[in-house]
């Protein structure tokens, strides 16, 4: 069975509200911290993961039967946007050739530990208000 055309609409709708909120927050981080350092992409990451975890603290995990239209909209669509494993990749990847070795593995080690610390607090904190 194909995806229905709202769930589609959906997706794209969350999808450009979240990848212009990243282009916002990550540009607003960057002129606060610097760019001397990949900030604007972690803080961006850290938030979506944070944000995930509420969402499905709150509302669970989608059922088997398909995303449906809010899931579409704010986990597939708006938090798919906003967060980018892309930018993460690339600006790691960068570190690395300029030879800033630990700043690369740092980048890596926050993105990934904080992310999963971050969903997890969502999560905590969406179960414990509910």
């Amino acid at each position: 069975m194909g995806i229905e055309a709202m769930t589609l609409l959906m997706v794209a709708a969350g999808g450009a509200l979240g990848g212009m909120s990243r282009l916002a927050v990550g540009n607003g981080v960057m002129k606060w911290l610097g760019t001397g350092f990949p900030w604007g992409t972690l803080v961006v990451n850290l938030s979506g993961a944070f944000l995930m975890g509420l969402l499905v603290g709150g509302l669970g995990l989608p059922d088997t039967d398909g995303p449906g239209h809010g899931w579409g909209l704010l986990a597939v669509g708006l938090l798919g946007g906003y967060t980018t494993v892309s930018s993460f990749s690339l600006q790691t990847f960068d570190l690395w050739q300029q030879a800033r070795r630990l700043s690369s593995l740092v980048n890596v080690l926050v993105t990934l530990g904080g992310g999963l610390f971050a969903l997890s607090v969502g999560w905590w904190l969406a179960r414990g208000l509910a």
